[in-house]
């Protein structure tokens, strides 16, 4: 079994749901006593935040290449952001190590081509939905196009996520907008639609709607256990 190395702590609320799902996973593989060989990095929320708010990318990217950096010396075989909207400096970080990097957006687009979606909606931080390096990488690498909310329900799922969910908050109202957001991207021609926060996990689940939901949260960390299992 390989070393998976975790980037987490963005927040830890989906953190915590990355131990649970790959534990899960690597149990029902192998059975018995196993669980998984992780080597986790939490970092600060508050200190990533605040660079997201000031636009200081640059130095977002040195907390996390730090954080990879160790990872890798610890042992691991190979990393995960655990965050969507951190990928936006996912080239910076595996420029910094030998070891590879597991993309969610790669992840979760190649189950999005299991299903032959070739249309999916978007939901996730502002930074997620209005920026390239998400949607063009599923555009560009994978022939996918993406649809995401107008620009006032984005600032409303961009608040829930910061003010509710990395804070452990579910409220009614909230999985309401979510739901109501879901129903719209399907009207705008979405086969499917991605919760591309990993927090979104947290508020809505399949059994809440008929439009095909992928969790990136439960696909990244499944398609961790399937590269961990995978050595002979």
């Amino acid at each position: 079994m390989q070393t998976i190395g975790l980037i987490g702590g963005m927040s830890w609320e989906s953190t915590l749901s990355y131990y649970q799902l790959i534990n899960r996973q690597v149990k029902h593989s192998l059975s018995g006593f196993h669980s998984a060989k992780i080597i986790l990095f939490s970092l600060d929320f508050a200190e990533i935040e605040h660079l997201q708010k000031q636009g200081d990318w640059q130095q977002a990217a040195e907390i996390l290449i730090h954080a990879a950096t160790t990872l890798e010396k610890a042992g691991a075989d190979f990393l995960l952001i655990c965050t969507n909207t951190m990928h936006k400096l996912a080239d910076e970080v595996s420029a910094a190590v030998a070891i590879p990097l597991l993309h969610i957006a790669d992840a979760t687009a190649t189950e999005l081509q299991q299903q032959k979606i070739t249309k999916v909606g978007l939901l996730g931080t502002r930074f997620t939905m209005q920026e390239t390096f998400y949607k063009q990488r599923l555009i560009d690498k994978f022939n996918i196009d993406v649809v995401v909310p107008p620009d006032e329900q984005q600032a409303l799922i961009h608040s829930i996520i910061y003010q509710e969910l990395c804070l452990g908050i579910i409220k009614p109202a909230s999985k309401a907008l979510f739901l109501s957001s879901i129903d719209e991207l399907v009207k705008n021609g979405a086969q499917a639609v991605i919760l591309g926060c990993t927090e979104i996990g947290l508020l809505i689940q399949q059994d809440m709607t008929t439009t095909p939901l992928f969790d990136t949260a439960a696909i990244h960390a499944n398609r961790a256990v399937e590269l961990a299992l995978s050595v002979s």
